[in-house]
């Protein structure tokens, strides 16, 4: 435990391993790897002579914390607000280990070195500073006598009534657990209706996330998505159940963020601003000339997580 400082920065975490140590057990700086990566180079330090001892130089950038096999564990802990109120606070812990690759003999004369190191954050530092409960945004909408704006929020809920918010145990979720997700407008037109272009997931509070998994796009939906009312007044809903991502495969928890995508339609175009699929295609095409492109807003991506689930 002497033998190695950690340094838990906001943009990097930084370890730094006493290089003596490493020398008299019969190593050298190239033999020290994160967490069993031995054949990747990226994983591997760099030695620095100029101070003493001398220390190899172990840096993860949180952006890209996992491409050695680190882990991120999400949980919850009890917090006070800037008024003193009780609280619940979202931390995520990044752990993981340096050690020494193991020998292709049955049999070593030379002791392993295992160096293990932990970080913890307000999971705000993790996700880019996206806001974490819920996200809302504006969408504005242009009038032949001005311009109006109304503000849009996608809220989770525990069932159907939609009256209770999602509550997130500290231990996650169980998979398959029933999600209900709403989309409400405030301030909006009664002329207006809310349209959910498309709902899809990723494992981080980023919604250009390479890893995407829809929930429904078009006609295509999650066997085990619902939607419940899109297009017909001024909320959007649905229902999914929650599920993890391979890529936390080696962790005890899965982060998911939800996306909708959605725009302001007018009530009487919205019906023909759904997607057409099946037996409807022909019957509606004809009358899809009769709204023009004032009929709807620009569209706004709205965000709500992380949905923590045990895996």
């Amino acid at each position: 435990e002497r033998d190695i400082n950690v340094y838990c920065g906001v943009q990097t975490i930084t370890m730094k391993i006493n290089f003596c140590t490493v020398l008299f057990s019969g190593y050298s700086e190239t033999d020290l790897a994160l967490n069993g990566r031995h054949g990747d180079s990226h994983c591997r330090g760099f030695i620095n002579n100029n101070t003493f001892p001398a220390v190899v130089i172990f840096i993860i950038n949180l952006s890209t914390l996992e491409g050695c096999g680190n882990n991120l564990v999400v949980s919850t802990i009890p917090g006070v607000t800037g008024y003193g109120n009780s609280t619940s606070v979202q931390i995520g812990n990044i752990s993981g280990y340096i050690d020494t690759p193991d020998p292709p003999t049955i049999i070593s004369y030379l002791p392993g070195l295992l160096y293990k190191f932990s970080c913890t954050y307000p999971l705000e530092y993790l996700v880019n500073n996206t806001q974490l409960a819920s996200s809302s945004a504006a969408i504005s909408v242009r009038e032949n006598n001005g311009t109006f704006v109304s503000t849009l929020s996608l809220l989770l809920y525990n069932d159907s009534t939609y009256s209770q918010q999602l509550i997130i145990p500290s231990i996650g979720l169980p998979l398959k657990t029933k999600v209900f997700a709403s989309v409400q407008a405030t301030n909006l037109d009664g002329r207006w209706n809310v349209l959910m272009d498309s709902c899809y997931t990723t494992p981080s509070g980023n919604p250009n996330d390479d890893i995407r998994y829809d929930l429904f796009l078009s006609c295509d939906k999650d066997p085990q998505t619902t939607v419940i009312e899109n297009g017909r007044s001024q909320r959007g809903r649905f229902s999914f159940e929650v599920f993890r991502f391979v890529k936390h495969k080696n962790q005890k928890m899965s982060t998911v963020f939800l996306h909708c995508a959605t725009k302001l339609c007018r009530a009487d175009d919205c019906p023909f601003l759904m997607p057409i699929c099946g037996n409807r295609e022909k019957r509606a095409a004809a009358s899809r000339t009769t709204w023009s492109p004032q009929s709807t807003s620009g569209s706004a991506i709205l965000s709500a997580g992380p949905i923590i689930t045990r895996s």
